[in-house]
């Protein structure tokens, strides 16, 4: 399908070929998709948000790195992780301290998925968030919080 169809179609399509569309525009690899993945993160589906948000990621849309840290406070859990994950992926440095906000969540999930990023990004401003985070309740929270912090140290 050309990424004229899913443009439309993340916008205006059924639940299910919203959430399709979302995940078939970065695998494209076409940047002009960025525009509607951007609009189409305020979707009322989460899983429409959540695929756009791993679509801009995959796509290297750096400037979409605000659009993406106000999903941190998303209230699904999901797109939560989601934002945090991508965020990573995109080394995206004004994420840091939404990142670091987002150690404190309540899923440990999206605690993981922020851990894992920060060491993605590699900024020492972490380094205490992420140390006590090495003491997380959640064992894999904490292997993370290890990993992220040798990662960082280098």
């Amino acid at each position: 399908m050309s990424v004229e169809k899913l443009m439309e179609q993340v916008l205006k399509g059924f639940g299910v070929e919203r959430i399709q569309a979302a995940k078939d525009l970065g695998k494209l690899g076409d940047k002009r998709a960025i525009e509607a993945l951007v609009v189409a993160l305020k979707d009322s589906n989460w899983a429409v948000r959540s695929n756009s948000i791993f679509s801009l990621a995959e796509l290297g849309a750096t400037d979409a790195g605000s659009h993406i840290i106000n999903l941190l406070t998303d209230e699904e859990e999901r797109v939560r992780k989601s934002a945090a994950k991508a965020l990573g992926i995109l080394g995206s440095k004004i994420a840091v301290k939404p990142l670091m906000d987002a150690l404190e969540d309540s899923v440990p999930s999206v605690r993981k998925s922020a851990a894992r990023s920060l060491g993605q990004i590699g900024d020492p401003a972490a380094v205490d968030r992420l140390t006590r985070l090495t003491s997380d309740p959640d064992v894999y929270v904490a292997r993370m919080a290890k990993q992220a912090l040798e990662a960082i140290k280098g």
